[in-house]
């Protein structure tokens, strides 16, 4: 499909779904860093797995680089006027900021208890922000102690609070359940519309996230046409042969050139 028939496609469609996966952290050219990979592994072993959304991301920037921001910037104006809803697998802190989008595996933007309970999540507040950054800047100058980390403490029972996201040993799925309903509801009311399922970047880390429902969803509604975008993971199911496309590219620099 070329650019000119894919925004064909977005234009003639009444609803857009989107899916978001995790091409979106960015976090695939800093695998490749050695550095980058030894926190990550630090993290791990001191049980602040947490953290790692919060690392790459700093990393990425400190690199000059906001996460996809090209390419979600060309989302937006592509979905100007658009009946839409995002469903996001990725923890991209930038995607966090819209309203429109529900993220079942968090983000760096809400805090949780440690312990799981409560329903307060809190945002960071840009104080923590700034800490956050200076533990990270003393990570990545291979300081051998990993700095106090405070966030604040849980009301409820008094643990300390961490970062909202599935990275977290007792990950509070509360931080999104409400927008989960407004999805819900606002996906029945696509059938029999004109609705493109737009899938990118999502591998199949959390597939029954994003990737089978979205095959599911594509599949019985009759007006619909499905667009996966992926570097790898591009073919769709023989259920789908007919009702759309799949394009072998890496989904953000494909969305940036559009």
């Amino acid at each position: 499909m070329d650019t000119k028939e894919f925004l064909d496609k977005i234009e003639q469609s009444d609803m857009v779904l989107v899916g978001l996966g995790e091409d979106f952290d960015g976090t695939r050219r800093l695998r490749h860093q050695a550095d980058y990979r030894g926190v990550c592994e630090r993290l791990k072993a001191e049980g602040l797995s947490w953290l790692i959304p919060a690392w790459s991301e700093y990393c990425l920037v400190q690199e000059g680089e906001h996460v996809a921001e090209a390419a979600l910037d060309r989302l937006d104006a592509l979905l100007t006027g658009k009946n839409h809803f995002m469903v996001s697998v990725s923890t991209n802190s930038r995607i966090a900021r819209r309203e429109r989008v529900v993220m079942p595996c968090g983000s760096v933007v809400r805090k949780q208890c440690s312990a799981g309970c409560g329903d307060v999540l809190p945002e960071v507040a840009e104080e923590e922000q700034e800490a956050l950054k200076v533990v990270f800047r003393r990570l990545a100058s291979g300081n051998p102690k990993t700095e106090p980390i405070s966030l604040g403490i849980c009301p409820d029972c008094g643990a300390p609070l961490i970062l909202n996201n599935i990275y977290a040993e007792n990950y509070n799925e509360n931080g999104y359940l409400d927008r989960w309903k407004l999805y819900m509801k606002w996906l029945q009311g696509t059938l029999n519309h004109r609705l493109l399922v737009l899938e990118l970047g999502v591998g199949m880390q959390f597939p029954t996230v994003i990737r089978w429902p979205f095959e599911k969803t594509a599949f019985f509604n009759q007006k619909a046409y499905f667009c996966r975008v992926n570097e790898n993971l591009y073919q769709l199911t023989k259920e789908l042969a007919g009702k759309g496309c799949g394009i072998s590219e890496d989904a953000v620099a494909w969305l940036t050139r559009l």
